[in-house]
């Protein structure tokens, strides 16, 4: 540490250069320091003279890194991670509360997780829950979060992967809206397909049945939240696609039914795990409420297998 302290002109330096460098504005940086662009310029003028090298490129546009100040942001980036991590356990063991933080989509967290918050709550009365939600497809980095539920294939040299369930598709909708809609013989009003605005779905190649259940014309209703598509399949406005992991407990409760005359599931090649950054040991808590969500939503899926066994679930689960 003394080695570090002569390597620098001041420990307040490392926080402008990572304000400076995750904002790519030093104007930016200035206001969330509460200082001014000036002594942000300063200070990162002073640090690159000290340090012998130029970590920023000024650009009309702002400033972007260069390859030693990328060295340098990956260093102070994980150092603060693990500080930061370090006082939020200090402050769990004298509060009592352990905070957990997950990466996951509004709809997850709305149609899956909310219906069961009370079980979660009881299964864990110190745990304190935070959420990082996605409202379209599921992507995005888990370093500043403990868990992330994203669609890969496994580990992988960053990550470390637990395996909830193959990614499992159902059209669905309200069992009002089925009984209205959905029929093998042909009508003129034809069905409404509630679809993810970027999701890769392609309707009629996953599902060609819909291209006879859709007689008429197939109207459309599009929105970029997944969490909305469930919602508007749950009022009966239309159909959906159901993502088995989030669906499961609907399926379950009646609220919403596989939309077809003949129920049908498909598994992709794509495998929905809860994953977490190799550089951010698990902690014992996040660990507890990964374990619980993959047993309950297999818990659920059991069950969806059991009322609609024509969806052959076991034998897609098992792939």
């Amino acid at each position: 540490m003394p080695t570090l302290r002569r390597q620098l002109p001041s420990a307040n330096a490392l926080f402008v250069f990572e304000s400076a460098a995750r904002c790519g504005n030093f104007t930016k940086a200035a206001a969330e320091l509460g200082v001014t662009q000036p002594a942000v310029s300063r200070m990162l003028s002073l640090l690159e003279d000290h340090l012998e090298v130029q970590l920023f490129l000024r650009t009309p546009n702002g400033t972007v890194l260069t390859e030693n100040g990328q060295i340098l942001y990956r260093g102070i980036s994980e150092g603060f991670q693990s500080i930061e991590k370090a006082i939020q356990e200090i402050r769990a063991r004298s509060t009592g509360l352990e905070t957990v933080t997950l990466s996951v989509s509004t709809a997850f967290t709305t149609h899956w997780l909310m219906p069961r918050m009370h079980e979660l709550q009881a299964e864990f009365p110190s745990l304190d829950l935070r959420f990082q939600l996605i409202s379209g497809s599921v992507s995005g980095s888990v370093e500043d979060v403990d868990l992330g539920v994203r669609f890969v294939s496994g580990e992988d040299v960053h990550h470390q992967a637990a395996l909830i369930m193959p990614e499992i598709l159902v059209p669905v909708c309200s069992p009002a809206y089925r009984e209205q809609h959905v029929s093998d013989k042909p009508h003129d009003s034809g069905v409404t397909l509630i679809s993810l605005s970027d999701s890769r779905i392609d309707w009629f190649e996953l599902f060609p049945c819909f291209q006879n259940e859709a007689s008429g014309t197939a109207h459309s209703l599009i929105f970029s939240d997944y969490a909305v598509v469930l919602q508007a399949a749950l009022l009966g406005q239309g159909i959906a696609v159901g993502w088995m992991n989030i669906v499961s407990h609907w399926l379950d409760t009646g609220a919403l039914v596989p939309a077809t005359v003949k129920p049908i599931a498909i598994a992709t090649e794509r495998l929905c795990h809860l994953i977490h950054s190799r550089k951010k040991p698990l902690s014992q808590a996040a660990a507890e409420v990964r374990d619980w969500i993959i047993d309950e939503t297999r818990k659920d899926v059991a069950k969806v297998a059991k009322r609609y066994p024509e969806l052959e679930l076991d034998a897609l689960t098992r792939r």
